[in-house]
């Protein structure tokens, strides 16, 4: 995984944001936002990736002048219409079809029920300078640690003057 204080990785990926097909450049969310929240998982529909997702939607993360949230997972850009439609996420959702963005945040799993080149389930906050602030991922995608890697991710964030709500993961649902 990806240290504390190193300078992040950029990348340009294909994603869904608002409904839309589009090319996500992580560079323009870092120049506009005090701080870029990265929310890595597998697959769409994972539940306890999605118990994450729902718990950043419902703290208000994406609606934020200093802050900007992006998903990313090995999917396709036409499950993450599937994905944020169903869960009404606001937030991109970013096709890591083949591992790339993963692997350069040393996130890439080896393999995931059946599945190789695939993103593990982690978070990671850069700030505008481009240094990562926070980043934590668990052992396997449906691990349920208490708390989550997202409710973790709140204390970095305050650090750097983005006062947000910490998420409740609720591992159960409803999303």
């Amino acid at each position: 995984m990806i240290d504390i204080g190193v300078k992040a990785p950029d990348f340009i990926a294909p994603a869904v944001a608002g409904g839309t097909a589009t090319e996500l450049e992580l560079f323009r969310l870092v120049d506009r936002h005090a701080a870029v929240v990265c929310c890595f998982g597998p697959a769409n529909f994972v539940p306890t990736c999605t118990a994450a997702f729902a718990a950043v939607r419902d703290a208000g993360w994406h609606d934020r002048d200093d802050l900007a949230v992006v998903a990313l997972t090995g999917d396709s850009l036409y499950a993450g219409f599937a994905y944020a439609d169903r869960f009404d996420l606001p937030f991109p959702i970013v096709s890591d079809f083949h591992g790339g963005v993963a692997d350069s945040y040393d996130l890439l799993a080896d393999s995931w029920e059946g599945h190789s080149d695939i993103p593990r389930r982690a978070v990671v906050a850069i700030d505008g300078d481009w240094t990562v602030r926070f980043a934590e991922a668990t052992t396997d995608a449906l691990d349920r640690p208490a708390p989550s890697p997202v409710q973790n991710a709140t204390a970095a964030l305050r650090e750097l003057g983005v006062d947000v709500d910490r998420p409740r993961v609720n591992y159960d649902g409803p999303w």
